[in-house]
């Protein structure tokens, strides 16, 4: 593709981001950008634009020479890759958003990018509006970049800011969510913790080299916070968030986990409200710099797809520099976490599994514990998923186990 010139897109999916972005596409002409056909499943619905712009025919937009750009906007992950699987085959550059798609075939993905030579961008798939993977991509040299922490799914953040601000019980703040098209009809993948750690998957590939799927770390969802952890997080000064964590270890493996979390009022991610993302990142030289962006709705995804088509007008690739030329960062479970434990029954606790007990309480309807366990004892097992058990990390965070001594 040549730089500045002009791209012919064939777009997958007309919802609401779909639509956005033919609207802005369409009024915009300095983008010199233009979507030649529409491919959706059905074709008979009525839509605000002719039916002359759709099919549903995925070969007329996969095999048509004009075409030189496909943008992926559909919700199955499954369908999704084959599209940008031929896309990329055939030589054309890809903007997608799905990020389940993208974590779920990354390696496979990043082969065909190479065979092909064609370029494949996704800013949209993690955090919306935050201009994350480009910055990871370009800004930071590997061994530079130390820990990534961030609020990097907005419905969830939605929930725990009405249990918080409002006193909501949690099922009474998912279906403010729900109404509000922050959370899907099905929110599992939102409040499950899988959204977030399919967002984290990808970011570790650009932030740190490393190629893990969803089941090589520790995840869970925001299921089980009730309005009495809500309750004891503020006699503490502390919030809750769902964060995703990404740390260097001081032997060089990479710690790595999806887990709602106390938030201390001095950190940055405490004032994090609704549907907003926050991303702090810390470097050796650089120190911590705090990207923060609307992480939900159709105007913000839009605009990441937006700047993706833009920078392929250029021939922007991502180059996977830390990939390619720093092999040697691996994953571990070999750390330790100080953790809130509450239950609504004191024996649904596995106290073998815990270093040390620094507090406990035993109450008529809500106990609760906070201990350090090791990380792996959380990988290995699932008891603390279990309905009536609500786990929550302290804001220390990871303790490595070189520095630690049993208490």
């Amino acid at each position: 593709m040549e730089p500045g010139k002009k791209l012919t897109i064939g777009l997958f999916g007309f919802g609401v981001v779909g639509k956005g972005l033919y609207d802005v596409l369409h009024n915009t002409a300095t983008l010199q950008s233009t979507i030649k056909k529409i491919c959706i499943k059905n074709t008979d619905k009525k839509r605000s634009i002719g039916q002359e712009n759709f099919t549903s025919d995925a070969a007329e937009l996969l095999n048509d020479q004009d075409i030189n750009v496909i943008v992926e906007l559909i919700d199955d992950s499954k369908a999704a890759f084959e599209i940008v699987k031929s896309a990329l085959q055939n030589g054309k550059a890809v903007v997608s958003a799905n990020k389940k798609m993208i974590a779920e075939n990354f390696e496979e993905l990043l082969a065909l990018q190479k065979k092909h030579q064609t370029p494949f961008l996704y800013e949209a798939s993690c955090c919306a509006s935050m201009p994350l993977i480009r910055n990871l991509e370009e800004y930071y040299d590997n061994d530079l970049l130390q820990s990534l922490r961030g609020i990097i799914n907005g419905s969830t953040n939605f929930i725990l800011t009405k249990i918080f601000q409002e006193q909501l019980e949690f099922d009474a703040a998912l279906q403010m969510a729900q109404q509000l098209g922050f959370a899907e009809s099905n929110p599992k993948l939102d409040i499950g913790g899988f959204d977030a750690a399919n967002k984290l998957s990808i970011l570790l590939a650009h932030s740190f080299g490393v190629i893990a799927g969803i089941d090589q770390f520790i995840f869970n969802g925001i299921e089980n916070i009730s309005l009495l952890d809500a309750e004891f997080a503020k006699e503490k000064r502390f919030s809750i968030k769902l964060v995703a964590n990404a740390q260097k270890l001081k032997n060089g493996k990479l710690a790595a986990f999806v887990l709602p979390q106390f938030v201390s009022h001095t950190d940055d991610l405490y004032h994090v409200q609704n549907e907003f993302n926050a991303v702090t990142t810390e470097s050796a030289f650089a120190d911590k710099h705090f990207f923060k962006g609307k992480g939900a709705g159709a105007f913000p995804t839009a605009s990441a797809v937006l700047s993706d088509i833009s920078a392929l007008r250029y021939n922007y690739k991502y180059e996977y520099k830390k990939i390619y030329h720093q092999t040697d960062t691996t994953l571990t479970n070999d750390f330790y976490l100080k953790v809130f434990i509450s239950v609504d029954d004191l024996s649904k606790i596995n106290k073998e599994h815990f270093e040390w007990i620094e507090d406990l309480h035993n109450g008529l309807k809500y106990s609760w514990m906070v201990g350090s366990i090791h990380a792996e004892k959380l990988f290995s097992s699932s008891w603390w998923k279990e309905k009536g058990i609500s786990l929550i990390v302290y804001p220390e965070g990871v303790e490595e186990s070189g520095n630690y001594a049993k208490k």
